[in-house]
């Protein structure tokens, strides 16, 4: 059943996501050249509790750290350890925060020092997948016209979305009802709901330079591309309104 926020709990999952977005801010000023992704995660699980809030990704599913640190050809769900950052890395981080049992989600990616412009460019176009989905979001459209935007971007430019993985809605679970795809399943019967004002989704576009395959390691968690391609992640929790989507994870410093 997917859930539709009463104005508290919206205010509850504002507090929330600004938490989680400040984090991603200075997460991604740490993305430096000699850095390890360890000192990353120590700093955002530091600033996370400063503001009497948890790292929700801390002991989910067994996850062993607080944030995820993606690197280069990792998609999502590295984990935080000794490697040291290089120039030019392709670095994503995901972050959750829970204050007063409601979540904020997001997600960017950095490049350490100086990357190439291919590099650059695979970030701007998932970002601005992000956005493209994010003009569908809107009372009476469908979950379906989401996925199709980010899809659309995506592919138009040369790029391939991750369909192993979906953006999700987000509240007191970091998981919940219902999946949002960055592609357009055919049929979608019965899994394509309506948008509806209250709904708060994480809309999570993942894109490869290469192909759309992708692989877990033996760690359990990280996913790589198939082909050894780089790969970029975009995340902010949204919440649908009776007009325009409002975005719930923005900081003045990560537009």
């Amino acid at each position: 059943m997917i859930s539709r926020k009463t104005a508290r709990e919206i205010e509850l999952m504002r507090e929330a996501g600004r938490i989680a977005s400040e984090a991603r801010v200075i997460a991604g000023k740490m993305v430096t050249v000699g850095a390890t992704t360890r000192s990353i995660d120590k700093a955002v699980y530091e600033f996370i509790k400063s503001q009497g809030a948890i790292p929700t990704f801390l002991g989910y599913r067994d996850y062993p750290a607080s944030i995820c640190v993606s690197v280069n050809n990792e998609v999502i769900h590295g984990i935080p350890g000794s490697r040291k950052l290089l120039q030019g890395d392709v670095v994503s981080i995901d972050i959750g925060a829970t204050k007063n049992g409601y979540i904020g989600d997001c997600a960017a990616t950095f490049i350490a020092g100086e990357g190439s412009s291919e590099s650059a460019r695979l970030i701007k176009i998932t970002r601005e997948c992000f956005y493209e989905g994010l003009k569908y979001a809107k009372a009476g459209n469908r979950v379906s016209d989401i996925s199709g935007a980010v899809q659309n971007h995506a592919e138009a430019n040369g790029f391939s979305v991750v369909r192993a993985w979906t953006g999700h809605g987000v509240g007191t679970k970091l998981h919940e009802a219902p999946e949002v795809p960055n592609f357009v399943e055919k049929p979608r019967k019965g899994k394509d709901p309506r948008l509806l004002p209250g709904m708060t989704l994480a809309i999570e576009p993942m894109v490869n330079e290469g192909v759309a395959d992708i692989e877990v390691l033996d760690d359990e968690w990280t996913v790589v591309t198939a082909d050894g391609k780089k790969s970029a992640h975009y995340e902010n929790t949204i919440l649908i309104t009776d007009g325009e989507p409002e975005i719930l994870t923005i900081s003045e410093e990560m537009p």
